[in-house]
């Protein structure tokens, strides 16, 4: 597959788009090919500030998303969103956004290695905020809070005992909690609830250069949208002044390439034959109390070193 690699530099959607397509391939030869595209582009990323988005059912994340991308007070000069397309008509009419479904599924890393891939060539094509808006709820709200610099959780107004169903770790990992639709007469229960994610923020541990916040917004009537884009600068700048920003981002590719290395030597004991056959014999002999797991362990390691 051929990438017009200077038209991707200079913005080209289209050379974006299908250097996106690549990296997505399950075919051996386009995974080598886009590895190769990604390393020649590396001098060229990591000039955006990289936003994750997660929020219950129903807290209207797409109508935030698009309300945030278009509000003028925004610092985007180019923006990428990798989301959910058909819910933000306006946003995606856009010369300066650029949205992308998030791929799902299937390779190495399945849905957190195609998004930080699809980062990557966005930063590269000069869009300077990235939005990664989480699938779901679970496991996809850590991955995003992992590849990102500020992860934002947008609650409703009417604030439950049990935190709406959010888990205590999402809120760990929140750099700000964003209460959306506070207009109208849910106002006074969006004030409650600003008041309960403070009262449960200050108990949890954070960073020593940011205090998580709480804020309100109406995605509707766009209301403290610009509030909101101001707190992500701040944060950045703190995260930079505290030098804390960089390597963050150092942490999370070192982290992401060890677990990589784990996922590749599963799939490639998963494939051999020779070394599937390895693994058997050992798991029978440590479920017959014949050999311990160390033992098994250290054998289906050295059994790679023939394929």
């Amino acid at each position: 597959m051929s990438i017009d690699r200077e038209a991707l530099l200079k913005g080209n959607r289209r050379a974006l788009a299908k250097a996106i397509t690549l990296t997505e391939s399950k075919l051996d030869s386009h995974r080598q090919e886009a590895q190769q595209l990604l390393e020649s582009l590396l001098p060229h990323t990591g000039n955006s500030i990289r936003i994750g988005i997660t929020g219950v059912p129903g807290v209207g994340k797409s109508t935030f998303i698009e309300a945030f991308g278009l509000d003028p007070s925004s610092p985007i000069t180019g923006g990428s969103i990798l989301g959910d397309k058909t819910r933000m008509e306006v946003l995606s009419q856009q010369n300066n956004a650029f949205i992308r479904p998030s791929p799902s599924g299937g390779a190495l890393g399945g849905v957190a290695q195609k998004t930080r891939e699809s980062m990557l060539l966005c930063e590269a094509a000069g869009y300077d905020v990235i939005l990664v808006e989480t699938v779901g709820v679970g496991q996809s709200e850590y991955e995003v809070a992992s590849m990102v610099d500020f992860f934002l959780v947008l609650m409703l107004p009417n604030a439950g005992d049990e935190l709406q169903g959010i888990k205590k770790g999402i809120l760990e990992l929140a750099d700000a909690i964003v209460i959306n639709k506070a207009d109208g007469a849910a106002r006074a229960m969006a004030d409650q609830a600003r008041q309960h994610y403070n009262n449960a923020l200050a108990i949890l541990h954070h960073n020593h250069f940011w205090q998580p916040r709480v804020m309100l917004c109406s995605s509707l009537e766009n209301k403290n949208i610009d509030g909101i884009w101001n707190m992500v600068g701040d944060y950045r700048q703190r995260a930079l002044d505290a030098g804390v920003f960089h390597p963050k981002r150092a942490r999370q590719n070192q982290e992401w390439m060890w677990r990589l290395v784990h996922e590749l030597i599963d799939r490639r004991l998963h494939r051999d034959p020779d070394a599937r056959a390895v693994c058997d014999a050992m798991q029978n002999k440590v479920n017959a109390g014949q050999t311990t797991p160390y033992i098994a362990a250290h054998r289906i390691v050295e059994s790679l070193r023939n394929i």
